[in-house]
């Protein structure tokens, strides 16, 4: 699991790479006016002809080809970004129209379908893996490598898990504040727990304190590394005298211990 883009153009969004668009699309063609009116679940995709907006063909924005420069993405004046025609958005669900869900944070997403669970499963994977933040539609283009990571993470936690699968992800950590470090642990947790593997290339202490097992290359960077210095556990790596990452994890470990002995009230 890289930090490769989920799509390349901005009709890739995170809803459709987690599999969550197709039921909220479902959704929305139950309603009493969709009904009448004999709208099919396609109706609501931004992909098709006939819901969408024909200006800018669904992608609520519109590409200017530049000469020697990147292509320039602008919001569509047609639809002014809402993907959709008129006779579309006239379609509500609870009060919301397609795009206003599109527009939705994954945590407004969660209180919205709480009672949906083939969604909420979905989401709720996504903001386990601290990415509560991010809009349903937000067009792949605009996503750093490492909430594309996390999203691909999700779709795997999303799936139905066999305990047979062999994970492997290279420096998950980057760019993450501390406390979505935490949540992440949580998840690759949850994963171990049901009888995946997960391997890990990182250099964050939090996670390599974590970890079950640990395989130490160095003893320096670049041309100087690349050989095994110690094999272990955290606290056998720890103990290692040549290992760079054993000296500063065990100061990691000696805090860590510290913090656990004073919350149960343990003096040294």
């Amino acid at each position: 699991i890289d930090q490769s883009p989920i799509g390349r153009t901005p009709r890739s969004n995170t809803a459709t790479y987690v599999n969550a668009f197709g039921p909220i699309r479902e959704i929305f063609a139950k309603t009493m006016k969709a009904r009448e009116m004999g709208y099919k679940p396609g109706r609501f995709s931004f992909n098709v002809a006939g819901g969408r907006c024909d200006s800018c063909e669904g992608a609520g924005v519109k590409r200017i080809e530049m000469q020697f420069l990147a292509d320039v993405y602008v919001t569509c004046d047609e639809c002014k970004g809402k993907r959709y025609n008129l006779e579309t958005l006239e379609i509500t669900y609870k009060g919301k129209t397609i795009s206003d869900v599109l527009n939705m944070t994954v945590e407004e997403a969660l209180e919205f379908f709480s009672n949906i669970s083939s969604i909420e499963r979905k989401l709720l994977t996504l903001h386990d893996v601290g990415l509560g933040y991010i809009r349903l539609g937000q067009p792949a283009t605009t996503l750093s490598g490492g909430e594309a990571q996390r999203i691909k993470l999700s779709s795997e936690l999303a799936r139905r898990d066999t305990g047979r699968t062999l994970y492997i992800l290279d420096e998950p950590t980057t760019g993450l504040h501390f406390a979505d470090v935490k949540k992440l642990l949580h998840v690759l947790d949850r994963l171990v727990n049901v009888g995946n593997t997960v391997i890990l290339i990182e250099h964050n202490l939090d996670v390599i304190a974590s970890s079950d097992w640990i395989v130490d290359l160095g003893p320096e960077g670049g041309e100087n590394g690349g050989n095994i210095v110690v094999t272990g556990t955290p606290e056998q790596v720890s103990n290692h005298i040549s290992s760079y990452t054993g000296k500063y994890l065990k100061s990691k470990l000696m805090i860590s211990q510290t913090i656990r002995k004073s919350k149960t009230g343990v003096r040294a």
